[in-house]
């Protein structure tokens, strides 16, 4: 018996997508957002591939708020979950990484001209 591994590929247009590998016949799945059922879920078999079946997970915006959004995808006959996936919405970029490198480098920058112009004014 294979073990069965749900992938993502891709969000696209507001639908989370990925392939259901190593299940036989039609797999029952459930998607659940703060522990409430999120409608929608389409789980389809693959033409040509053989227990691989496409899922879809619509996203729906009302579920979308300020902060960080978990959706988890799990079997319903098991309970076992298969994927998550997260969502942040609404944080300022003072909270993003990204940002922070950015201003990591901006400092950096200041205090290498300093230091060469230190040196450039104790050198003479």
């Amino acid at each position: 018996m294979s073990d069965t591994i749900l992938t993502k590929t891709r969000i696209r247009a507001g639908v989370w997508e990925g392939v259901l590998t190593g299940v036989s016949g039609a797999p029952a799945l459930d998607v659940l957002h703060l522990e409430q059922p999120v409608p929608g879920i389409n789980v389809t078999a693959i033409a040509d591939r053989p227990g691989e079946y496409a899922v879809q997970v619509p996203i729906p915006s009302e579920l979308l708020s300020e902060g960080v959004q978990t959706f988890l995808i799990r079997n319903r006959g098991t309970g076992q979950t298969l994927a998550h996936f997260t969502i942040i919405t609404g944080v300022a970029m003072e909270d993003d990484v990204r940002a922070e490198i950015d201003l990591l480098r901006a400092e950096l920058d200041m205090l290498k001209r300093a230091f060469r112009r230190h040196c450039l004014e104790t050198s003479m």
